[in-house]
């Protein structure tokens, strides 16, 4: 028993030490930078946010009052989580990791955003630095983004600038999805990508996804942060995908198709309906006829 105890105790250990391990966050996320300035209005609204959906396990910052876990939370006023540059803090409440959930799809960009502008608050040495890819001057309609295949590193390439005073310029540190057209929606290919100091982020598509018969796949790729660049995004067909035959919907017997090409079970299905319906009408006229003869013939018999 003592033993058991023992092997227990040293596996609790490991699994300690594992998820206390130091969490490397991809330069590209960590030199990111929120487009818009931290202000009274945004820490206000991140607090309303941070209570709502990261107070239950961090606890209240500076009270040191986090929920007993094994890592605990850390407290959001303690040097280990100031310590984290701004787009670490936004990719590690993103994408989450262990106990630590991920908020990409319950929380927009904005709403990060206004979290970690609560969390500096608490922090009297912290200057923010705000991305320039959108300064004044610079409307959405004049950012660009171009999508291509990266031959020598076999990704998709997508190049991301804006134009200001006749020049165009990369757009560093905007976080992009990219998407394959399907035929019932888009199917999200690798994960959010971030431009670096050129405007280029790289996303690795799989060997195995098909495209038309020629191979032709058509993509779709747009920023997440609504904020600053809106709804914008941009489409381009690369052949880059398996080739593969794709009958049209009304190719073969099928519910949606024309009356030529209905299903044979269908068209049975509908014929002995009709059949049916007939019959049963004919009964029942046939049936009041004998009434109403049988009611004459009574009448003559009087």
């Amino acid at each position: 028993m003592k033993r058991i105890f023992l092997l227990l105790y040293i596996l609790s250990l490991f699994a300690f030490a594992a998820s206390a391990q130091e969490w490397i966050v991809p330069p590209e996320n960590g030199a990111r930078l929120s487009t818009f300035a931290f202000t009274d209005s945004t820490r206000k609204a991140g607090g309303d946010l941070f209570n709502l959906n990261c107070k239950s396990c961090h606890g209240d910052p500076g009270k040191n009052n986090a929920v007993k876990l094994v890592p605990p939370p850390p407290d959001p006023v303690s040097e280990q989580m100031q310590k984290n540059t701004d787009g670490a803090f936004f990719y590690k409440v993103a994408v989450g990791r262990g106990l630590m959930p991920s908020f990409k799809n319950t929380l927009s960009a904005t709403d990060i955003w206004k979290i970690i502008s609560y969390l500096r608050g608490f922090n009297d040495k912290y200057v923010q630095e705000v991305a320039k890819q959108l300064a004044p001057g610079i409307s959405l309609e004049q950012v660009a983004m171009n999508l291509t295949w990266n031959k020598e590193k076999k990704q998709v390439q997508v190049a991301v600038s804006s134009l200001k005073e006749g020049t165009r310029l990369p757009v560093a540190g905007a976080e992009l999805k990219l998407f394959a057209q399907r035929y019932f929606g888009n199917l999200q290919v690798d994960e959010a990508r971030v431009t670096d100091s050129q405007g280029v982020a790289l996303f690795n598509f799989p060997v195995t996804l098909p495209g038309d018969s020629t191979g032709m796949v058509q993509l779709l790729v747009k920023p997440t942060d609504e904020t600053a660049f809106g709804e914008a995004k941009t489409m381009a067909a690369l052949e880059i995908g398996v080739p593969t035959y794709r009958p049209p919907l009304n190719e073969q017997r099928a519910l949606w198709n024309v009356v030529q090409k209905t299903p044979i079970w269908l068209l049975l299905t509908y014929v002995f309906s009709v059949l049916t319906v007939w019959a049963l009408i004919v009964y029942v006229m046939l049936q009041l006829r004998l009434l109403f003869k049988s009611g004459a013939d009574s009448d003559s018999d009087k």
